[in-house]
């Protein structure tokens, strides 16, 4: 049986004040979630519930309090190296064309033709004509796509991403929903049977790679966003202590259009049973933000 691509054990994050020690915060609590290799999983929760918490702990930046995290059956130490990462904010570096952006993590890694491959990634998120650009010369839009390129260039077999679009207006959104999803459905075609991921690419199938469909876990406020895009969707509680109640799975065909599947039935009875066991947790997180404020 192929281990999952992250698998998170008992989790749980405690932050202590570093002006009084005797002061803590345990953000989340209790969690074990897996995620699939080639499966996309989001997570929704309550404003301030500790999800980019648990992001961080499936990228190796953060490490919890107690219990463990796995990637591919193997213990996390570090970094995750095996996932790439796409921020809420705004994460180009503005001194460098948007090219030259998508270039930085080859060329870090030493990738003989990192230009060729960055090309090629601009070309696939329809920036083929605006390598030259700098950030401040695109639009918002063309920015996370140009993320999403610096993201993906690197061929990592997870994928991470913070509420990416979640600063886009409505169409821009959707496109990119659309776009993420046919760009990860079509690593699967791109795929070749045969073919063995080399050491400079990354892990070998032998190893736990997952040729074609990356694994995703997606951190969203939308629920709309969650349903649309993701094969299981998982609800956090609102904090402090958050924790995992409930799982659904998104039995809707693909390849989904993210705005004409929100009218069909199946995605309505979703929406509405998912909401039924969130929107207790979101009224408590709201609640819990008046009283600090």
């Amino acid at each position: 049986m192929r281990a999952p691509a992250l698998a998170l054990t008992g989790v749980a994050c405690t932050f202590v004040s570093k002006d009084d020690p005797g002061q803590r915060y345990t953000a989340v609590q209790g969690i074990d979630l897996t995620v699939g290799a080639g499966e996309f999983v989001s997570v929704v929760g309550p404003t301030g519930c500790g999800k980019s918490t648990l992001l961080n702990v499936a990228a190796g930046l953060l490490q919890p309090s107690t219990g463990s995290v796995e990637v591919f059956g193997q213990p996390l130490a570090g970094i995750n190296r095996r996932a790439g990462y796409m921020f809420q904010t705004e994460s180009l570096m503005p001194w460098r064309t948007a090219l030259a952006n998508v270039m930085a993590g080859l060329e870090f890694r030493g990738v003989a033709d990192a230009r060729a491959q960055a090309e090629d990634w601009l070309r696939r998120v329809g920036l083929g004509g605006f390598g030259d650009r700098y950030p401040h010369q695109l639009s918002g839009g063309m920015r996370k796509r140009t993320s999403l390129a610096q993201t993906l260039a690197l061929d990592p077999d997870i994928i991470l991403m913070d509420e990416p679009f979640s600063a886009l207006d409505i169409q821009t959104r959707q496109l990119m929903e659309n776009e993420v999803l046919e760009l990860w459905a079509g690593a699967e075609r791109r795929a070749a049977p045969s073919s063995a991921r080399t050491s400079s690419g990354g892990a070998s199938e032998a190893s736990g790679g997952h040729k074609g469909r990356k694994a995703v876990l997606f951190i969203t406020h939308d629920l709309d966003e969650a349903i649309a895009m993701s094969d299981r969707v998982v609800i956090m509680s609102a904090g402090p202590a958050a924790r995992l109640i409930g799982e659904f799975t998104i039995d809707i065909p693909r390849p989904r259009d993210v705005a004409e599947v929100k009218m069909t039935p199946r995605f309505m009875d979703l929406h509405a049973a998912i909401w039924a066991q969130l929107r207790e947790e979101v009224l408590k997180g709201y609640a819990q933000q008046l009283k600090v404020a």
